[in-house]
Formats: C-alpha cells, structure tokens, sequence
C-alpha cells in the first residue's frame, strides 16, 4: 500500500518551531488553489490549507530559511492524530508528515521574501522547475533523479 502526499504551494506563516528536549519539530502551513469555471463562466478559485511537520533537519532547515508567502514543494505521508480536547471530547487532527521540502521560485524571490518584502510585489516564477541554488537547502534524502517532474 503507498500512502504519500506531494503539495506544491505557499507558506501561510513563518514555520511554528519548538525545540524539544530530544528533537526538534516545525509546523507549517501550505495552501494550495484550485481554479475552475462555474457555470456562469467565471474564474473560481478553491484555497485548502494544509497542516505539514517536519522533524529533526527539516524542521531545523525551515526554521532558517522559510517564511510566509514562499512557495513550496512539499512531500511526506497523510497521518491523522486522535486527542482530547479540554471537555474531554475525541477530536481529530490531520496532518502531513513531511520527509521533503524545497523551496521554489527564484533565489532572487527567496531573498526578498527573506527580508520582509510582500509577496504579491515578487514576480512568481514556474511551479514546475525548482530553483538550482536551492537543491541542498531543505532536502532529505533525495536525489535529482527522484524527482516526480
């Protein structure tokens, strides 16, 4: 059985970082858009939002060089936590455990969003090619040649 989930979007926050006693673990936040035309011809645009963890190098990686508005390539396994909530009542929460992460676009659109330009002010860049500076940055185990694209 294969239980896998690749998402190619944007950061809604800077990464949630905690560093634990033996570990370290980020929470992200990925949106990703689904366009359509209803039936009256217009462009409808449909926002999901995702909750992604890294661990260990990816969560430390994230911490360093991700921030709000980048867009990412993120891939890892659907996991789903069951808890209690204060009332003692079962909820549960769903998440993707990532084991890859890239940051996409140009190093130029990288850098500005790193030192606190908008995003909508950063022309983007083509989704399907990730940018050549930035293969080592949030990578984990893999290879060029493991690349779904």
């Amino acid at each position: 059985m294969i239980n896998k989930v690749i998402l190619v979007g944007n950061l809604g926050a800077d990464p949630e970082v905690r560093h634990l006693e033996t570990s370290v673990v980020a929470r992200l936040s990925v949106a990703t858009n689904e366009n359509y035309m209803d039936k009256q011809g217009n462009w409808q645009t449909i926002t999901e939002w995702h909750n992604v963890v890294a661990w260990r190098r990816l969560a430390e990686s994230a911490e360093k060089n991700m921030k709000k508005g980048m867009q990412v390539y993120v891939e890892g396994k659907l996991t789903t936590r069951k808890w209690q909530d204060k009332d003692g009542n079962d909820r549960y929460s769903t998440e993707v455990v990532a084991n890859t992460m890239r940051i996409l676009g140009s190093r130029e659109q990288n850098d500005s969003l790193r030192a606190g330009a908008s995003p909508a002010a950063i022309p983007s860049q083509p989704v399907s090619k990730p940018a050549q500076e930035h293969t080592d940055n949030i990578t984990d185990n893999m290879e060029d040649d493991d690349l779904p694209f």
